[in-house]
């Protein structure tokens, strides 16, 4: 292709704006003033590649899930995030539990929401979990945050979410012995925070199993919550086959090795 000073221009200006590690998407490069055409002229000349149909990648820059999750999230300006077990990790909790490489990665959205097929369909090393789903009902931005990757910036849920969306996970996607690992692991959970997003999780499970651990670890913030504002349901729930029956929340849960718990059955 021949070259002109716009088109090298143009091209100075798009690398400016483009964090390290970052996807493009065709959406984003339109809004810089990157045509289709010339966006699929641009990797030809070796100026950038491909990752998938409508994403790319600067030349020689590695890219993995998070360049790609900040793109869907500041690009797209998609509402996921991610969330569970991986956000306790990715803010430095459950260490203990991590898998080396790899791994799972849960990434939440409200119903109706769907990831772009290129994010769907390369392979980013990760194994994808998404689920579009209202845990928390017209609270979609409560106990989320950010965390740095590089120079990237990515939006997840602070643990007090991120537990609650583990335990909405045991026992498929998350083992109960992981979960009460990670639960000992957080002293220092905000109970404000807790108690609203407690009163607004929809999932009957994961509440009861959240307060039985955490009552369980003896968190001092546990005391600050109202629990008689939070709506538990009714009836017994069974979360661990051939468990133990916790009498004050009513769930069936395996025994703790290290100590025996205060509400258990017979």
């Amino acid at each position: 292709m021949k070259d002109d000073s716009g088109s090298r221009n143009k091209l100075s200006e798009l690398l400016a704006k483009w964090p390290k590690g970052a996807v493009a998407t065709a959406t984003w490069l339109e809004q810089q003033g990157v045509s289709p055409d010339l966006a699929k002229k641009y990797p030809r000349s070796g100026w950038m590649r491909r990752i998938e149909r409508g994403a790319y990648g600067r030349l020689d820059d590695a890219v993995d899930w998070t360049g790609a999750l900040f793109a869907v999230q500041e690009q797209l300006k998609l509402p996921v995030h991610l969330g569970a077990k991986r956000a306790l990790e990715e803010q430095g909790y459950g260490h203990f539990v991590r898998q080396r490489e790899g791994g799972r990665l849960p990434l939440y959205s409200p119903r109706g929401t769907r990831l772009p097929s290129w994010f769907s369909r390369h392979d980013w090393g990760v194994q994808l979990a998404f689920k579009a789903a209202d845990l928390f009902p017209g609270k979609m931005e409560l106990g989320l945050t950010k965390r740095t990757f590089g120079d990237l910036s990515i939006r997840l849920s602070a643990p007090e979410r991120a537990m609650l969306e583990a335990l909405n996970e045991v026992p498929k996607f998350q083992s109960f012995e992981e979960a009460r690992l990670l639960m000992g692991g957080l002293a220092t959970l905000r109970p404000e925070l807790v108690q609203e997003l407690l009163e607004s999780c929809r999932s009957v499970k994961a509440k009861r199993l959240f307060l039985f651990l955490a009552d369980e670890a003896d968190h001092p913030w546990v005391k600050e919550l109202s629990v008689s504002k939070v709506d538990l349901g009714k009836g017994k729930r069974s979360i661990v086959k051939g468990g133990r029956l916790d009498q004050k929340y009513q769930i069936t849960v395996e025994p703790n090795p290290e100590a025996v718990s205060l509400h258990e059955g017979p």
